[in-house]
């Protein structure tokens, strides 16, 4: 197992830098890439803890240039002589709505959420072709079900979902299994990251400001209950270690129980009950 090799995105914190300690401690040479290694110290003491440091190669990669991730995975074929596995987790989230965020404001969200998916992806699969290898992507629940004031998330993940729903059987054909990974709520950086302040939010949206309260309040509450990463990051090292793993995985009951709600919806009424109650 020490001669497998697995590229991360995004593990500077979160589910990503579970993911590297969980794939490290199953013996997998494990490449943690980060748009900006000087956040690398966190990671790095926790593979010192974990006794992991040495099968534990940080590098830096940007989703969002695919000259820096072209780079970045020739010089771990380079270095190691294969790349068995991928798992991308880079992303971003964002709150807003339609007539508060600028269209720029969602081409960001889905370049880093959606295409920078598809920089890593294209970048590998000729590398994972030739170990017969394996394409995780770190979706959400927001990729199945469409979520108020998450219009461009829930765009971008939906975007994911389609199109590694495509690709799975075509990659098959050459040995290579795909999978989306949908996490609920997680205990992770990735909510604080978005940086809201809940009163000029509120200001803000307008007509939609006491949606927005009513919303940021029920979401509060869902995240305090919410799966530890590490919970999260073990559903991605098993999916990795499966070996005939599915192309959809959740990573709670939680999840499972809110996916299985768009699945068999088939009028959109059922989600629009349920997604409509956070606003009131």
């Amino acid at each position: 197992m020490s001669e497998q090799t697995v590229l991360i995105t995004g593990t500077s914190s979160g589910i990503g830098l579970e993911i590297a300690l969980g794939c490290a401690r199953a013996g997998w040479r494990t490449v943690a890439t980060m748009r900006d290694l000087g956040r690398a110290e966190r990671l790095r003491a926790a593979a010192d803890t974990a006794g992991v440091a040495d099968l534990i190669d940080v590098r830096r990669l940007d989703v969002t240039d695919p000259d820096s991730v072209s780079a970045c995975v020739d010089e771990v074929v380079d270095t190691y002589g294969r790349l068995d596995a991928v798992v991308n987790n880079a992303g971003a989230g964002h709150v807003g709505t339609l007539e508060v965020d600028s269209v720029d404001d969602v081409r960001a969200v889905i370049e880093v959420n959606f295409f920078g998916v598809l920089h890593v992806s294209r970048a590998a699969l000729a590398h994972l072709r030739a170990s017969r290898g394996r394409l995780i992507t770190v979706s959400s629940v927001g990729g199945i079900v469409g979520q108020p004031f998450n219009e461009a998330y829930c765009a971008a993940k939906f975007a994911v979902e389609g199109y590694m729903e495509s690709l799975a059987p075509l990659a098959a054909t050459t040995g290579v299994r795909v999978t989306v990974v949908e996490p609920g709520a997680v205990a992770s950086e990735f909510v604080s990251s978005i940086g809201i302040d809940p009163d000029a939010a509120s200001d803000a949206a307008g007509v939609y400001g006491p949606a927005l309260r009513a919303y940021l309040a029920r979401t509060g509450q869902a995240f305090a209950a919410a799966q530890s990463s590490a919970d999260a990051a073990a559903v991605v090292v098993a999916t990795l270690m499966d070996p005939t793993p599915p192309v959809r995985v959740q990573t709670s009951d939680g999840a499972r129980q809110f996916a299985a709600v768009k699945l068999a919806d088939l009028d959109g009424a059922a989600v629009a009950r349920l997604t409509g109650g956070w606003l009131a």
